[in-house]
């Protein structure tokens, strides 16, 4: 097994620039390696990381997320498993597919994008990060659960402390202890109302999952509110980072961008892509069960795993010039993309795919749709900066684009 001193470090601020050489540099010569200051092994390999998400052999497990998540969240389905694990996602699944989705997310997330998008359309200049993609996902989750709008800048704070601290890889104690207070504040924001909300059913997700009950199994106000906690973490972060990330792309390459202007139906085909070539979340954690043979070494037992998808999402033994972002790549499955079978590893896969890949997948699309109407010959101004900043989750800080404004 290579030492860590051998390849740059992943809380170096080399890393924090420019995190893709340093992904080369592990698949080629150190695919298994200790990582000293987070207590983990690091795989970096597509076939590694897609072993540890898939594991049909039950030899990783989630238990890592006792210590990162649940001091934030709670116990949520991210560390069950089993028999529980099954029960919890049935539970809240059915508001993440089928006509649950169609007939009373997708309307929310339209007449979210359109309000975000009314405030600028008219200005010729926006930029997407700080004036859209930043605000979008919390609107919209927000409003799935009925919450009133005006606590939407107290929440957007809360989540942004929840996912500073599970990518607190450093052990920032400050970070920590501002992760515990946001816990303590949303509990006492969420729970009265997820009480109240039992009493005063509507037709929304927090009045579904009051009254969810699978197998004689419910879910409890706490149960609720660790879910709302994690689906504001998850969904907020990823569909943020997704959206500016995929414009990111196509302002990069006119070409690709012209062809998703003329053919919409190109929209999954890019947002796949930009899962592979620029992941919102480029780590995910997992705990060895038992010892595991990887590409280079053994992890031993109850070992943290450290998986960066970033780096197996540009693994050149799984995709052709891994690279360069190209949409119309034929080693990436656009059909697939947001289901278990996925090739990429953005969503993790297995058993703990990410129950809300269709809800981010109906936010992209309808979110770019949306802006490119608004913005038919979006372009680069003056001071655009596509620059990635974060570690643990990953994308640009601001976009900053003009276009002939469209009257509507």
């Amino acid at each position: 097994m290579t030492a860590a001193h051998d390849v740059p470090d992943i809380l170096s601020q080399e890393f924090a620039d420019n995190p893709y050489p340093t992904y080369r540099a592990l698949r080629d010569t150190a695919p298994l390696i200790w990582h000293e200051a987070t207590q983990s092994y690091l795989i970096s390999r597509y076939q590694d990381v897609a072993r540890a998400f898939k594991d049909k052999e039950s030899l990783f497990t989630t238990d890592n997320y006792a210590w990162q998540a649940e001091p934030v969240h709670g116990k949520t389905l991210l560390q069950m498993s089993g028999r529980e694990h099954a029960t919890r996602r049935a539970l809240v699944a059915p508001a993440f597919r089928g006509n649950e989705l169609r007939e009373k997310v997708v309307p929310l997330i339209e007449r979210n994008a359109r309000e975000l998008i009314d405030a600028f359309r008219h200005t010729g200049s926006v930029d997407l990060v700080s004036g859209f993609a930043s605000h979008f996902p919390i609107s919209v989750i927000s409003d799935m659960f009925g919450l009133d709008p005006s606590g939407q800048e107290r929440i957007s704070g809360w989540y942004r402390a929840f996912v500073a601290f599970i990518a607190n890889l450093a052990g920032d104690p400050e970070c920590a202890a501002a992760g515990e207070r946001a816990q303590a504040e949303f509990a006492a924001y969420m729970l009265p109302v997820i009480r109240s909300r039992r009493d005063h059913l509507g037709d929304d997700l927090l009045s579904a999952l009051c009254t969810a009950k699978v197998d004689g199994v419910s879910m409890s106000d706490e149960d609720i509110k660790a879910f709302c906690s994690l689906l504001l973490t998850a969904g907020a972060e990823t569909t943020d980072k997704a959206v500016a990330g995929l414009f990111s792309n196509l302002l990069a390459d006119p070409v690709q961008l012209a062809a998703v202007q003329q053919d919409r139906g190109l929209i999954d085909r890019a947002f796949a892509e930009t899962l592979r070539y620029s992941p919102p979340v480029h780590m995910i954690m997992r705990q060895t069960a038992t010892a595991v043979p990887m590409s280079g070494g053994t992890i031993p037992a109850g070992a943290t795993v450290t998986c960066l998808i970033g780096a197996a999402n540009r693994d050149p033994e799984r995709y052709k010039d891994p690279d360069r972002f190209d949409l119309f790549r034929d080693d990436l499955t656009a059909d697939t993309a947001f289901s278990a079978a996925a090739d990429h590893l953005a969503f993790a896969l297995g058993r703990h795919f990410c129950v809300g890949a269709l809800l981010a997948r109906a936010e992209v699309e309808i979110a770019v749709n949306q802006l490119l109407d608004a913005m038919p010959d979006i372009r680069p101004a003056d001071g655009y900066d596509p620059a990635e900043q974060g570690v643990f989750t990953r994308g640009p800080k601001s976009l900053l684009v003009e276009f002939t404004p469209v009257p509507g």
